[in-house]
């Protein structure tokens, strides 16, 4: 199982940006799906965006256009690009990756979205 770190949580105003990274501890050239997920206070916990070995992208519906979902293999990391942040997108984001079989978490990163 990967080790992954989350680092870009903070505070942010209201239509500002914020880059979430996810840095895994091994390589992940050989993912088979690799994504964000989301909890806000009192919510169930949201799928906000995924990519897959292939390249296909996945958004929720209430990020679209705004968000963007990226990998880079040669570090080993995924990020999650947020524009156009919303006080609605107020979450601990959690990143996590499905490689041969087995699924990583990171432990989460907060984002406040606030003025």
């Amino acid at each position: 199982q990967l080790q992954l770190v989350e680092s870009g949580g903070g505070l942010v105003q209201p239509g500002g940006s914020l880059r979430l990274s996810c840095a895994a501890s091994g390589s992940i050239a050989c993912f088979d799906t690799m994504g964000w997920y989301r909890q806000a206070p009192g919510k169930q916990r949201e799928l906000v965006a995924s990519i897959t070995k292939f390249g296909v992208t996945n958004y929720a519906d209430s990020v679209k256009g705004r968000f963007a979902i990226s990998r880079d293999n040669a570090v080993n990391a995924l990020y999650l690009e947020m524009n156009s942040l919303k006080p609605e997108d107020t979450a601990v984001y959690y990143c996590w990756i499905r490689a041969s079989g087995v699924v990583s978490w990171s432990l989460g990163t907060q984002v406040t979205v606030s003025s």
